[in-house]
């Protein structure tokens, strides 16, 4: 599964990419592999299970999973904290 999941996250515009990338950067690349071979044996238990076909969520799942406004306020409070002042307006 480990050499099946580093095969996986060399594929691009994959879920596992990204989840390996993700995963990798705070880890490190041992545990990014273990990581995508656990979701993928995870996918794999489900599509057994369920009888249903597999559908990748694309390599930006992880951007689209946040929403933009939570992420401007929590930005805002960051730049707050260091003491300026900051006015929100969305972009037409």
């Amino acid at each position: 599964m480990i050499e099946a999941s580093r095969s996986a996250s060399r594929t691009k515009a994959s879920y596992f990419r990204a989840l390996y990338s993700r995963v990798a950067r705070r880890r490190g690349p041992n545990k990014a592999a273990v990581a995508v071979a656990h979701s993928m044996l995870f996918t794999i238990w489900h599509l057994l299970r369920d009888g249903s076909l597999y559908e990748d969520l694309g390599v930006d799942y992880f951007q689209r999973r946040h929403d933009p406004l939570v992420e401007a306020k929590r930005l805002a409070r960051r730049i707050e904290a260091l003491g300026f002042t900051v006015n929100l307006e969305e972009a037409a």
